[in-house]
């Protein structure tokens, strides 16, 4: 299987359009931004110790990834500081409700590859194209935070892709299934943030983009064919 590695990002893209970081309209947008990935990273730290549960014999793995999100999200945590911005941690936890809600439904189910689709695959893939597309237009104290952090999300997608390569044939129904409940509420997410991505030079259409290509890339390593993951993306594109 191949191990997806972090590419090097340029920040000479994007370089000559960099937004006014000390403006109100930038804060107010920044604080519904930053609270989204630091309530990200805690979602995915919550999720990766639950996920220990379902897999005891991973347990001491998915707490090292764990440790990693909690890492991440004090360092967003800082990067808000820096600019003097609050984060809006209630409309982060409503932003994140619907998929917290399906996690949560299928731990209690104990369907272990729901949850894993939903955090190692979805989620993972959603934030690995938003802190490319960001890493260009970021302030240069948030830029190396996200450049760091960037580089570890690649270690969890690996960890999802992996386990479920390994079972995929056990795997693949749920994974369709899963696949279908949960990859329109990313879609619902992009398009929910776009406004405010937007007053930070991050286009939507970079993000869905982004997104789809590293989702696409994950499908392919666990085992789908072609045909199969275009089936599945189609869930996305047509909501």
């Amino acid at each position: 299987m191949t191990t997806l590695n972090a590419p090097e990002v340029s920040v000479l893209r994007g370089q000559d359009a960099l937004p006014d970081f000390t403006t109100a309209e930038y804060k107010d947008a920044y604080s519904r931004i930053n609270a989204i990935v630091i309530e990200g990273e805690q979602e995915a730290h919550d999720n990766y110790i639950s996920l220990g549960t379902l897999i005891p014999d991973q347990a001491e793995e998915l707490e090292r990834l764990a440790r990693m999100e909690m890492k991440h999200m004090k360092g967003f945590t800082s990067c808000g500081r820096n600019l003097g911005v609050e984060a809006n941690m209630p409309f982060a936890e409503d932003f994140f409700g619907p998929l917290h809600g399906n996690f949560q439904n299928a731990l209690r189910n104990g369907k272990v590859v729901t949850c894993l689709l939903i955090q190692a695959l979805l989620i993972e893939a959603f934030a690995i194209s938003a802190y490319h597309i960001y890493i260009p237009v970021a302030d240069p104290f948030a830029r190396k935070i996200t450049e760091g952090v960037v580089k570890d999300e690649y270690t969890h997608l690996n960890y999802g892709q992996k386990w479920l390569r390994a079972n995929f044939e056990a795997s693949r129904d749920e994974l369709f299934q899963a696949n279908r409940a949960n990859l329109p509420l990313i879609r619902f997410m992009l398009e929910e943030v776009a406004a405010d991505a937007a007053i930070l030079h991050m286009e939507k259409e970079d993000l869905i983009e982004d997104f789809l290509i590293a989702y696409q890339e994950a499908l392919g390593e666990i085992g789908f064919s072609s045909r199969d993951i275009a089936r599945m993306v189609s869930v996305a594109l047509t909501v």
